[in-house]
């Protein structure tokens, strides 16, 4: 007898195969049968009849910004209400585990509190396993699972110094990988645009994600450069997966600044340079001309370097704030990623604070914040990150749209959010997957719904080793989405970004639903995916 039968629908199974009318059969958590045509008469205890809709396997967001919102919103409902059944964790060298370092947790979450939440909660855990397990044990609507992050073990090991690690020191770094891989996490992430990482030379990344070798798991990357540095930046990432053999994921494959403007095509012959290589690169992207990142990010790497008590009081003090300003108006330090001035004030929008007093701010620019206090754009960024010690969040417009639709139809490219919660947040946390549904395959026919599905589910999981995931087969786990391709859209915009999206009809995970009728169910059925 099977759980529940989904009938009279339109199966895209995610291979990118078109196509076709029939039915799914679930049973004790993975999909039983696969029927082409109607179903025989079956003994399902919930029988639906989704009136000709799409069902196609659960969407699996290879970037997200979870880490900590997960306890406190365990439904993590702005992401399955679009699809998304599997989250990966630990981006950008961000991980909240392992975590061992004396009085770490607090220090860590103060410095990401922009980045992963701040939440009320309790670190019980120091390894990824134990992370895992606190996870679990709070209960989460989709599956998930975590990235080592570079950063992570950085700070494990050096705390936020721009010093390079001495070769014991890297030894303890690599091994804190080699321990979460063990534990099961499915990759190994950096950021090299934000400290820790970007402190690091390439020796040290190619060090710990030699690491990744023997288990044949990605070697996930937001490059040193997106901007003006972009091609040196993925030649040293293209250079370490085939020096080390490991396999390579681009987080957030964009050409950002008015100097890349038009060049995709570049790029992407590059990453196909790459396979040519014998390098197995993929990549993912949002399908917006905006970015979103923390707001300290647009501070030079020193200003980090000694912990984040130190960044605010270099943000108060006259000399230092001299130095922040010549650095990112004069693009004074070669080769780093200086996002403010590559996108411009006005184009460096607020999306979040913690204080009631600025909230009135989220959705303004940076520049008219400098009007309004009647200050330079970079004081007017160094009273806010005081104001709110740090936790501010923000979008950055800095992307063309034929470049976005060019890599969006670029064939080894899969889809993720990258979203940041909290406030009025980039439009991706609440719309990603149903804009790609409703803009790009309905409204632009840039992509058939078939290789929209594929680059949400089957090619994402294969970029991250989930075999039992991203397919609409006999055996595979239960993680499906229903949608209707007619009415399928985002609502969520960045003038109004907390807004489901409509024309998804059920979402469900590990066989029980999470979403049903278009509301979530509250149920918790979610996993850690353990490697």
């Amino acid at each position: 007898m099977s759980d529940v039968l989904i009938e009279n629908a339109r199966i895209v199974d995610g291979t990118g195969a078109p196509w076709f009318r029939g039915a799914v059969a679930v049973a004790g958590g993975t999909v039983d049968t696969v029927y082409r045509g109607p179903a025989p008469d079956t003994d399902a205890a919930t029988t639906i009849d989704v009136d000709d809709s799409i069902i196609c396997p659960g969407f699996v967001d290879t970037h997200s910004h979870s880490d900590m919102e997960l306890f406190d919103d365990p439904t993590l409902s702005p992401k399955i209400r679009q699809g998304i059944t599997t989250e990966i964790l630990g981006q950008d060298g961000f991980s909240m585990a392992p975590m061992y370092r004396d009085g770490g947790a607090e220090e860590w979450s103060k410095q990401l509190g922009a980045l992963a939440g701040r939440v009320d909660t309790e670190w019980t855990w120091g390894s990824v396993g134990e992370y895992l397990d606190a996870v679990e044990e709070n209960g989460i609507g989709p599956n998930v699972g975590i990235l080592v992050g570079h950063g992570t073990v950085r700070f494990n090991v050096l705390g936020m110094s721009d010093d390079a690690p001495s070769e014991a020191e890297l030894a303890e770094m690599a091994d804190l990988v080699t321990e979460g891989l063990d534990d099961g996490a499915v990759g190994f992430s950096t950021g090299l645009i934000y400290t820790p990482c970007t402190y690091a030379e390439t020796e040290e990344v190619r060090e710990l994600a030699s690491r990744l070798g023997p288990y044949g798991r990605p070697f996930v990357a937001h490059v040193r450069s997106e901007g003006r540095w972009i091609w040196d930046a993925l030649d040293e990432f293209v250079d370490i997966g085939d020096e080390e053999g490991i396999p390579l994921h681009l987080s957030h494959f964009k050409v950002a600044g008015r100097m890349q403007r038009g060049k995709a095509d570049r790029a992407i012959a590059l990453v196909e340079a790459a396979r040519e290589r014998g390098v197995d690169f993929t990549a993912e992207q949002y399908p917006y001309t905006a970015g979103s990142t923390i707001l300290s990010a647009v501070l030079p790497p020193w200003v980090h370097a000694d912990g984040p008590d130190r960044t605010l009081e270099y943000l108060q003090d006259e000399d230092a704030r001299e130095r922040i300003v010549r650095d990112v108006e004069e693009w004074r330090i070669d080769g780093w990623e200086n996002i403010g001035a590559l996108a411009g004030w006005e184009n460096v929008v607020i999306a979040n604070v913690e204080s009631a007093a600025n909230a009135h701010r989220e959705g303004m620019s940076v520049r008219e914040i400098a009007t309004e206090r009647g200050v330079e754009p970079v004081a007017a960024i160094c009273d806010l990150l005081v104001e709110e010690e740090l936790s501010v969040s923000i979008s950055l417009h800095m992307m063309d749209e034929d470049d976005v639709r060019e890599i969006l139809g670029y064939e080894r490219v899969c889809v993720g959010t990258d979203g940041l919660f909290g406030g009025k947040p980039h439009p991706r946390v609440y719309g990603t997957y149903p804009r790609i549904l409703g803009h790009y395959v309905r409204g632009e026919n840039l992509l058939t719904v078939e290789e929209a599905v594929r680059k949400m589910t089957s090619l994402p999981a294969r970029a991250m080793g989930l075999d039992r995931k991203g397919v609409v087969r006999a055996g595979m786990d239960a993680d499906l989405v229903v949608f209707d391709p007619v009415t399928v859209d985002t609502q969520a915009t960045f003038e109004n970004p907390r807004r489901y999206p409509k024309g998804i009809e059920h979402v469900m995970v590990n066989g029980e639903f999470v979403v049903r009728g278009g509301e979530t169910t509250g149920e918790l059925p979610g996993r850690a995916v353990r490697q």
